[in-house]
């Protein structure tokens, strides 16, 4: 059975950063794409960036060039380094594994999900 078990958020200000771990078990990241997704009140799940089985990485307009997506595959652990975060970056964050080794930015071709952490920016 896989588990994914997410830590790392937090309240941070306007500017600040925090990093997201996502705990793997049951499927090594290694071998699967995987991604972090993000869902603020009253909004839809959003994609944030993947990555695939061998490194390659994507990541979603608005994260761009402030956020960072990386996994220790001896650790079986996935990570995401925010920086310069905004007030418009408060949501849910979600890691999840996808049924393919590269990943995509589509929530459906994620088959497994964690229960999510808290990410509140402040102003």
């Amino acid at each position: 059975q896989v588990h994914l078990v997410e830590s790392g958020g937090g309240l941070v200000r306007t500017g600040g950063s925090l990093r997201l771990s996502c705990a793997a078990s049951g499927r090594t990241v290694a071998d699967y794409g995987m991604g972090w997704f993000r869902q603020a009140p009253g909004k839809e799940r959003e994609f944030v960036a993947r990555i695939s089985s061998i490194g390659g990485s994507e990541y979603g307009d608005s994260v761009k060039g402030r956020f960072t997506i990386s996994k220790d595959n001896a650790k079986d652990t996935l990570y995401l380094q925010m920086n310069s975060l905004k007030p418009e970056d408060t949501a849910v964050y979600y890691c999840a594994t996808s049924r393919y080794y590269s990943g995509t930015s589509n929530a459906r071709d994620y088959d497994y999900w964690g229960q999510g952490t808290q990410v509140t920016v402040s102003s």
